[in-house]
């Protein structure tokens, strides 16, 4: 199994308390912890404003992000978990990615997607258009990026977007363009854009979600006459580990008390709960039985999100050591 991890950014409240100006120095810390271990990518979030609830904490632009990485590791791919396609011209998005991938030397993947933080969309100016228009975009947008990527030009007369020759040079430096992550679970309509364009889908990670979500894919796949089998399937996962149940405990509690003073009570509840019935809560044995029962169900990619990474390695570390070499085993 490949792994990823998200590094913090401030969406999920995940550098709350640390100084805007070591902020960077605590992300770069994180990926180049990644980078020296057995992850393969590291992820950022395509928002601009916090949840659980919007607040005046800082959220770090993901493209920006992205830039940086690229300069400052040289193993890491580098992701963004997802993209909202709605906030940037497709045009421009694949050009900023194509550079972005030549400074990185080809390590850039495009998680893409349709949206959906409401809140926002409207408050950036953006509107909020139907999930209908917004798959339109996903759609059409991801064609402009294939075009600008394997031709250097692209030119689409759309219902959402028009190019005529746009130039974006130079082209990315991965064979083929950037892979392209189309993430989300809409049945009708995202994964058969997953199915035409996909080379990485990511949706929900359950088993018997994931399951669900798998078959209808691979009817989607037969119906475009493209290959399942070739479309790597991941998830993402809230980690919170611990050596013993109390420890894994104490992690949750730290995860209550840090939301606590930014977001409202029903509020606080409701994200509290959100991590603590999530898949990969629990001791290593248990984190790896979980793992192993996805793998069997073709869940090959693995995306970890730790809250408290910004302030505490050890959960990620305790995932290195023990985890990671019970699933090899």
């Amino acid at each position: 199994m490949r792994f990823g991890l998200f590094v913090p950014q401030g969406w999920r409240l995940d550098l709350a308390g640390i100084d805007p100006a070591e902020q960077w120095n605590t992300m770069l810390g994180l990926a180049r912890f990644a980078e020296d271990g057995p992850f393969e990518s590291i992820w950022v979030y395509d928002h601009f404003h916090t949840r659980p609830a919007p607040t005046d904490e800082a959220t770090h632009e993901a493209w920006t992000l992205m830039a940086a990485f690229a300069v400052a590791t040289s193993r890491v791919r580098l992701g963004q978990m997802c993209t909202c396609m709605g906030y940037r011209n497709p045009a421009y998005l694949a050009k900023v990615a194509a550079t972005t991938d030549v400074i990185s030397g080809g390590r850039v993947e495009m998680g893409i997607g349709a949206g959906w933080y409401e809140h926002e969309w409207r408050a950036y100016g953006y509107g909020f258009p139907s999930p209908g228009e917004r798959l339109g975009q996903l759609d059409e947008g991801v064609q402009i990026m294939r075009q600008l990527w394997t031709e250097g030009r692209a030119t689409l007369d759309g219902k959402h977007y028009q190019v005529n020759g746009a130039i974006s040079r130079p082209l990315p430096l991965q064979d083929g363009g950037i892979p392209l992550w189309i993430a989300g679970g809409g049945e009708r309509k995202t994964l058969r854009i997953a199915a035409r364009y996909a080379s990485y889908t990511n949706f929900a990670g359950t088993p018997a979600e994931f399951r669900q979500k798998s078959e209808v894919l691979a009817a989607h796949c037969k119906d475009v006459g493209t290959d399942f089998d070739a479309i790597v399937r991941s998830a993402n996962y809230n980690l919170v580990i611990g050596e013993t149940e109390k420890d894994v405990q104490d992690r949750l509690s730290w995860i209550r008390a840090h939301y606590e003073p930014y977001v409202p009570s029903d509020v606080l509840e409701a994200a509290y709960q959100n991590m603590a019935n999530g898949l990969l809560v629990g001791t290593p044995e248990q984190v790896a039985e979980r793992l192993t029962e996805l793998r069997g169900l073709g869940m090959t990619y693995a995306i970890l999100y730790v809250a408290e990474a910004a302030y505490d390695r050890s959960g990620i570390e305790l995932f290195v050591r023990d985890v990671v070499p019970a699933l090899a085993a």
